[in-house]
């Protein structure tokens, strides 16, 4: 189960049109963050019937879920270090979760030119793949010994299961419409990674935003197959290329290059981390749910999601 897996204004109109149908107002929450109508209070956020008591205040415990949260914990072992394999990837989910929340509406602002508020979501992403880096040093606590009085109690169950880091990794570019197929059985998951893995993803969104701003991207960047993963293109590289020339006259865009590749070298950093922590516990076993272990890691060390971003280095 150890973590095994753990984007000229003309042109972008079909971008617009066909995967984005019910449009987000620039500072509107997205869709899938809002409060379900019944949950909401009548008359609007925060509103009270004037002839109702208001409501108690939430204790610590209450406002968090504790009760749910703290007993999310099932052991099957009887070992005293299940209890550490558990909660390191529940944590994780959590981080994960928080990602998925700020990744989205990044996506959103960017799609609506509200890049200030953008820059601040990446960046929080950032620090969040960073939480998950020391995630893994709490692990290696784990010895090989001791994870293997776990590993016969784990069943199938594996990381590479984790629909959210799936929908990260969708989010952030690296599309496999393979990868949907994992979660047949959950309908509600698969939906969500269906609909994930067919939307633009942050970097298509962020080179849509380049042919907004008048450099010319080719229609086959811009109205394509989000589905399918995106080959690397010289004019998008062309496009970097000039935003790093002339950093004072497209200072936004700038940023926004800065902030997308702190944000794959955290993930990068995240990625090394979990291989390292696997060989470290299992070494080259097969995983717990039968993929390859070490070596399908290691090969996802070698995924590029911003490839321009990074080819500008060397043109410069």
């Amino acid at each position: 189960m150890l973590l095994q897996s753990v984007a000229h204004a003309g042109s972008t109109e079909g971008l617009r049109t066909r995967y984005f149908k019910l449009k987000v107002s620039p500072m509107e929450p997205p869709a899938s963050d809002r409060v379900p109508a019944a949950d909401a209070p009548a008359g609007g956020a925060g509103a009270t019937s004037p002839s109702a008591p208001a409501a108690a205040s939430p204790t610590y415990g209450e406002y968090l879920g504790l009760d749910a949260v703290l007993s999310a914990q099932h052991p099957r072992s009887g070992d005293h270090n299940e209890m550490l394999f558990i909660i390191q990837h529940q944590t994780s989910e959590l981080w994960m979760k928080l990602a998925l929340h700020e990744l989205r509406a990044a996506r959103d602002r960017i799609r609506a030119d509200q890049l200030a508020p953008a820059f601040k979501m990446l960046a929080r992403v950032s620090r969040i793949m960073e939480q998950l880096v020391h995630a893994w040093d709490v692990l290696t606590t784990l010895t090989p010994s001791e994870y293997t009085q776990l590993r016969p109690h784990l069943g199938t169950s594996s990381g590479f299961q984790s629909h959210q880091y799936r929908e990260i990794e969708f989010l952030l570019g690296n599309k496999n419409p393979a990868m949907v197929s994992v979660h047949a059985q959950r309908e509600p998951v698969r939906a969500q990674l269906e609909r994930a893995l067919r939307e633009p993803s942050l970097y298509d969104e962020a080179i849509a935003l380049l042919a907004r701003q008048g450099y010319p991207i080719p229609p086959e960047q811009l109205d394509r197959d989000f589905a399918e993963p995106r080959r690397p293109s010289d004019a998008v590289e062309a496009a970097w290329l000039a935003v790093y020339r002339d950093p004072d006259r497209q200072w936004d865009l700038y940023q926004l290059a800065e902030e997308l590749v702190d944000l794959e070298d955290a993930f990068r950093q995240w990625r090394f981390r979990h291989v390292t922590t696997v060989e470290r516990i299992i070494g080259f076993k097969t995983g717990t749910g039968g993929t390859a272990g070490v070596s399908y890691l290691r090969k996802m060390l070698d995924v590029v999601l911003f490839p321009e971003l990074w080819k500008v280095r060397t043109d410069l």
